[in-house]
């Protein structure tokens, strides 16, 4: 059975204290890989390395860095099958999907931060009669980066990218859940020559390995995406020592279908929005509020389409849904079917594991889900289940969709159908989200900021946001007449 490995000082080294964590494909259930339980003798090991490639790395030319990462997106792209492969394999989600999603949007992570940072200008204030102010923006030092289970390649690469460019060494911990393309990921960054240290990747548990990166005292920021409860966790223990701090929590996202909408986009993107990648995104909308004139049309089409969705195992090629990521969160999931219940929901289709052939038989698949009938503030409706479960509610007027939309602890990201232009600004802007898509869902330009508000986050990444945060601004005066 394949051991993965640490990658420190740009070498694959085994974990300090030998030990090892099953890692199970989602698919079948079974183990086909064992990953490192590092602890913090090897995030020690990873802080000596980044402090020797910090001098060497922050002081090459920023198109010099530009063209290493730009050699780091072309390796993966040319190994894109490989990695999209290895993705669905660790994940569970379909080959097609981790083709056209995860790896390409990885690859344009590298590449867009490779060229961003060329063009990351200073800024000059001139004082007439006094003098001149101007900021410097220079690398912060040595940063860890902690990345989820959902995109794993995707949004590992989404933190490592800027840190790079602007020049840090990072210290990265992928999911233990999820390790495989950041082992790739490794191989890539030997193969285009970037400097020894300067991008250590540390696979472990998120108590052992990640613990020991956020308490680290030369580590002076920390990028995490994940759930709000580790968020929290990370901000009590990083705050005090001042660090930096960038935390892309959870989700509970509405979306808002007015009745003049166009009916056919909208259904279609909704599936989309509702169920992509198991309904394991933090974007994905599973609340959806439908404007009373048209709710029974909408419910009979979507739950109509969604129970004849394929869910199959991973390399199929007609699977719109592949398995869940693991047991414990397939559990959970069914849990929170069961408490729908209990609250008084109908389950309109779904709520169910499914069964496959062998040898998928023990695999982790579970039917679409819609649930209605369910009041606005109910467990259901206000806790993060990060499934394929949706809930479908009816409303009457404007200002009560508000309400109830706006109504959970979290604020990421939210959906308005609607062809009324007013409406369409007045609700955005109403919206408590750090991210509104208008007749559309999941378009994701690079440059623009991207994350939450409330209990979804501290922050925002992406464009000149994500370099700003991985650098700190210096201002310098410069007196140039004598008064």
């Amino acid at each position: 059975m394949e051991k993965l490995s640490n990658f420190i000082n740009g070498e694959f080294q085994a974990p300090n204290n030998g030990k090892y964590i099953d890692n199970y494909e989602p698919s079948t259930g079974q183990v086909y890989s064992l990953i490192p339980d590092s602890d913090a003798s090897d995030v020690e090991k990873a802080v000596e390395a980044a402090e020797k490639a910090f001098p060497i790395w922050s002081n090459m030319p920023a198109e010099e860095r530009g063209k290493i990462m730009q050699k780091v997106a072309d390796g993966i792209e040319n190994r894109m099958e490989e990695f999209a492969k290895a993705e669905s394999k660790d994940n569970g989600k379909p080959v097609s999907l981790a083709s056209h999603v995860d790896i390409p949007r990885a690859v344009s992570n590298f590449s867009f931060f490779a060229s961003a940072v060329r063009h990351f200008a200073n800024e000059s204030h001139y004082m007439e009669g006094v003098g001149f102010n101007y900021t410097t923006r220079k690398p912060i030092g040595i940063v860890g980066c902690i990345s989820p289970w959902n995109l794993p390649l995707y949004l590992f690469s989404w933190k490592i990218a800027p840190a790079l460019a602007a020049g840090n060494c990072v210290i990265a911990k992928p999911s233990e859940v999820t390790p495989y393309t950041a082992f790739l990921l490794g191989q890539v960054c030997q193969e285009a020559g970037m400097p020894a240290g300067v991008l250590n990747i540390v696979h472990g548990l998120g108590g052992g390995a990640g613990d020991a990166i956020v308490k680290h005292k030369k580590i002076k920021a920390i990028s995490f995406t994940g759930g709000t409860a580790t968020g929290e966790y990370i901000a009590r223990t990083a705050a005090p020592m001042f660090k930096k701090l960038s935390l892309e929590l959870g989700g509970k996202n509405p979306n808002i279908i007015f009745a003049d909408c166009d009916f056919d986009e909208m259904l279609k993107t909704t599936i989309r929005s509702s169920f992509a990648n198991q309904g394991q995104i933090c974007l994905c909308g599973s609340r959806i509020f439908i404007e009373r004139p048209i709710y029974e049309k909408f419910k009979e089409v979507f739950v109509a389409k969604i129970s004849k969705m394929r869910v199959s195992f991973p390399e199929d090629p007609n699977a719109q849904m592949g398995a869940v990521v693991s047991k414990p969160h397939m559990e959970k999931v069914l849990s929170y079917v069961e408490l729908a219940k209990e609250e008084g929901g109908t389950v309109l289709t779904g709520g169910k594991q499914v069964n496959l052939p062998a040898p998928h038989e023990n695999g982790y698949y579970l039917a679409p889900t819609i649930i209605e009938g369910l009041e606005f503030d109910c467990r259901t409706n206000q806790e993060e289940i990060f499934g394929p479960v949706v809930t479908i509610t009816p409303f009457d007027t404007e200002e009560e969709v508000l309400m109830m939309a706006n109504s959970t602890q979290y604020g990421l990201s939210a959906t308005v159908w609607t062809q009324h232009l007013q409406r369409a600004h007045r609700v955005a802007d109403s919206l408590e989200a750090g991210i509104v898509w208008v007749n559309d869902w999941l378009v994701r330009d690079l440059r623009t900021p991207f994350g939450g508000v409330k209990a979804s986050g501290v922050g925002r990444e992406g464009g000149w946001e994500a370099l700003r945060f991985f650098t700190e601004p210096k201002n310098i005066f410069v007196k140039s007449k004598t008064l």
